[in-house]
């Protein structure tokens, strides 16, 4: 079916067969094609910007940097897959603001974290002089009347973002990543849901948990002295962190 650019500007949504020709007609280097998917697509966009909202950018800004998202993802889709454009397009736009943010220093903080943080930092040294090691996270809590999970907490929100598609490990010299380690092998469950959302769902201790192990390649053993509980705790939760993501994904 052959469509016509001008024409198709002034109706509403595109069927999902007319996006795919739009694509191979932007792949193919026709400049109209991609600027009526973006134009078809703004919405998309102001939908992914709304989650960072509240890190102290400027909406417009962010937005800009969502439509290079977009722009990628357009010249970079597989035409061959079974999945809807915008299934593709959303954690392309969601990487694209990430790595802006990350880039222009790091994801902003409230004051009281970052407080809390600095607070954290100097009791650590203090007890660290006082006892000849490092101290515990339970100690730490315990000399701030904070919660393990509260010192853990302002610890990790104080540091810099990672990203889901950074290397975990190498196996062969082939990177892996946490999104390989999670997703299903098929790739089905992206029509569903993307990963960040599922992360989302977690409680702080878990996330925490995902990051300790996925993103700061920490043993069991070594998270479990982090969050002061067993080894066998800590593995238990990881399986059933996995296994609720995985269920989510499914959805």
């Amino acid at each position: 079916m052959k469509v016509n650019v001008e024409r198709e500007k002034q109706k509403g949504t595109l069927t999902n067969e007319q996006v795919k020709e739009y694509i191979l007609k932007s792949q193919q280097g026709d400049r109209q094609a991609r600027d009526l998917l973006v134009e078809k697509n703004v919405r998309l966009v102001w939908s992914v910007v709304q989650r960072f909202i509240n890190r102290g950018y400027d909406p417009e800004d962010l937005f800009q940097i969502g439509s290079i998202g977009l722009i990628k993802s357009i010249d970079k889709f597989d035409l061959s897959y079974d999945v809807r454009f915008s299934t593709y397009a959303v954690p392309m736009i969601i990487g694209e603001i990430q790595r802006f943010i990350r880039d222009d220093g790091s994801l902003k903080v409230s004051r009281t974290i970052k407080e809390t943080a600095n607070k954290i930092r100097i009791k650590k040294d203090e007890l660290t002089k006082q006892l000849g090691r490092s101290p515990t996270v339970y100690e730490v809590a315990d000399a701030l009347d904070l919660t393990a999970e509260e010192v853990s907490h302002a610890q990790e929100a104080s540091k810099s973002p990672h990203s889901i598609h950074e290397t975990v490990f190498e196996n062969d010299g082939d990177p892996i990543t946490l999104l390989d380690q999670i997703a299903d092998k098929d790739g089905s469950w992206f029509d569903k849901l993307t990963l960040e959302e599922a992360i989302r769902d977690l409680s702080e201790r878990e996330r925490l948990i995902v990051y300790l192990r996925y993103y700061k390649d920490k043993t069991q053993s070594e998270v479990a002295e982090r969050l002061g509980i067993s080894q066998v705790q800590v593995s238990r939760l990881e399986k059933k962190i996995l296994h609720d993501m995985k269920s989510r994904m499914k959805r």
